[in-house]
């Protein structure tokens, strides 16, 4: 059966306030962590991916994974919503950015997480560090612009290990199987050999993101080599297990893992029990302006 989802803005959009909500088919409010399957297609292992961060944006979108039916909202640090900073020569995000649903990688600090989720209680045998806690990150490397708070369908075609202050943090390399070009990717190789650059760009991206914050480089697992495509379903497949263990217990942590899907949940809620969640909320206003600042070029010497 095919499924579509539809988002609605709530709050003003560039404040404190905004957050997009998902809707199924059927007009109910649905969490897009856990109420969204983690396959649009298992038998040609083809996953959902939910868009947080459009390509060439800076506002650090993300899914609010402490929050009741964990709508997309900016993040915050120090009481100001998050851009990424722009480190030469990238602008933005330099991929379509988001998660993929109903995953969650393990290490714990407090079990939680839905997508695939990495949990920050389990120690990743191939890396030696925990999880960070979040849903598995997708960079989509399709040629379309998305939206956020786009559902898509992805090929899944390798992954790097980034190594966040610490913490396990797997990048998904992907591209949206409706792309007129995602006949020809089928691999990690096919994106070294028909987007030449576009993986080295990658790990500099990660590396040197933070740095602008006063904070050290990023560093990788395995050198920073990209593994492979069956390397990174094997991932995505084990993060799916941590999901489910996680929305099965009876308390979720500091996670929210409130849904209107998952019938063995005991975090499961009516229709009218979400809509009241929405309901709390404002409507959509008029947007802010962005900072200008935003725009600002960093330049610093690879090390």
């Amino acid at each position: 059966m095919k499924m579509s989802y539809t988002t609605e803005e709530r709050g003003n959009p560039n404040t404190l306030s905004y957050k997009v909500f998902f809707k199924n088919s059927e007009g109910v409010y649905i969490s897009p962590f856990h109420d969204i399957p983690m396959y649009a297609d298992e038998a040609q292992n083809i996953f959902n991916m939910v868009v947080e961060v459009p390509r060439w944006t800076n506002a650090k979108m993300e899914i609010a994974t402490k929050d009741k039916l964990n709508p997309i909202k900016q993040d915050v640090k120090k009481g100001k919503l998050r851009y990424v900073a722009n480190v030469f020569p990238h602008k933005g995000y330099i991929w379509n950015y988001g998660a993929i649903p109903q995953a969650r990688f393990a290490c714990i600090r407090q079990a939680s997480s839905f997508f695939t989720w990495e949990d920050p209680g389990h120690k990743d045998t191939d890396t030696g560090c925990c999880g960070d806690n979040d849903p598995i990150d997708v960079c989509e490397i399709g040629n379309k612009v998305c939206s956020t708070g786009e559902v898509i369908k992805v090929k899944v075609l390798g992954t790097l290990a980034m190594i966040d202050e610490g913490e396990t943090d797997w990048k998904v390399i992907a591209i949206n199987v409706e792309d007129p070009e995602a006949n020809a990717f089928n691999s990690i190789d096919d994106v070294r050999r028909l987007k030449p650059g576009y993986l080295e760009a990658t790990v500099d991206w990660f590396r040197r993101y933070k740095v602008p914050d006063g904070k050290p480089e990023n560093q990788f697992a395995f050198n920073g080599e990209f593994k492979d495509k069956d390397f990174a379903i094997s991932i995505i497949k084990s993060t799916n297990d941590y999901w489910k263990a996680l929305v099965s217990k009876n308390s979720g942590g500091e996670l929210n893992c409130t849904n209107t899907c998952v019938s063995y949940s005991p975090f499961l809620c009516s229709k009218e029990a979400a809509q009241a969640v929405v309901d709390e909320t404002s409507p959509c206003g008029i947007a802010d302006p962005v900072p200008s600042d935003v725009d600002k070029m960093y330049y610093y010497e690879k090390k």
